[in-house]
This record gives structure tokens, sequence and C-alpha cells, in this order.
């Protein structure tokens, strides 16, 4: 499996909203700013994004998106199918017909399995627990830059 850029931003812009609606929308150019993503393919991957019902879009002055449902009740696996990124590491995309393009192939089971795992790992992981984990992150390299600071 390899997960692009596509998935990768959209999960990244999702983990921003996150941490950044709660003063109210939050503007692409905001998200633009802070993780060094174009304008141009944030509108196309939010596009999507309202369309999978995840955010909503605010009009007007102070106008921007906002997460949809509760960022627990949101998950990667949500996010990725959104912006309609493939999960799938099977060369026939899980038809069966990998080997001559007719008859499954040796390997076919393994690697239908590990999409299965990968699909499941990808919806237990809530956008709450990885927004969390960045502010945490973010307040532990805080507190180390000020302790080192005082030494």
């Amino acid at each position: 499996m390899r997960l692009t850029t596509k998935g990768r931003f959209a999960v990244t812009a999702m983990i921003d909203l996150a941490k950044n609606q709660h003063t109210g929308p939050v503007s692409l150019l905001g998200i633009s700013a802070r993780q060094d993503i174009s304008i141009a393919y944030l509108e196309q991957l939010f596009s999507k994004l309202r369309r999978g019902a995840l955010v909503k879009s605010v009009r007007g002055p102070g106008g921007g998106y906002l997460l949809a449902r509760d960022a627990n009740d949101i998950t990667v696996k949500d996010i990725v199918y959104a912006v309609d990124e493939p999960l799938d590491v099977t060369r026939c995309h899980g038809y069966g017909n990998c080997a001559k393009g007719s008859i499954t192939c040796i390997t076919h089971d393994l690697w239908a399995s590990l999409n299965e795992r990968i699909v499941d790992y990808l919806a237990s992981v809530s956008l709450a627990s990885l927004s969390d984990a960045v502010q945490d992150e973010k307040a532990s390299a805080t507190q180390n830059i000020v302790f080192h600071k005082t030494e």
C-alpha cells in the first residue's frame, strides 16, 4: 500500500482543523500557512471532505471550515476514503485476477489480509486522538525548551 500525498495532506489538514476550530471557522489560508500545503490543493481536498460529510463550510467574513462531526467520530479511514485514496496492496485490487489476468496469485490471500488489517487499524484511529497527540507533543516540546533555558 502506498498512501499518496492526497491522503497524507488530507489527514494533516484535518488535524490542523481539529486543533484550530475552537475559535471558529478555520480558513484554508491559515491551514496552508501552518502546514505548507497549497491553497489550490486544499480546495480540492476540502471539496471532497465536504462531500464526504466530514467538514462543513461557513461563508462570509470570518468564514472557513469546521468539522461536520465530533473529532472522536471521524477516523483516519474516513478521511482517506473521503479523498478517494485507494488502500489496497493487492496487484488485482481485490478482484482475484492477479495471475495471468484471470486467476488468483499464490500470495493473494496474504495481501488481502494485510489490506483488512490496514483498514481496521485506520478505522481505529480517531481524529481526536491525533489532534490530542499533536497538542501533547507541542506541550512537551515547550516544557523541554523552558526546562533547558532555566538550567
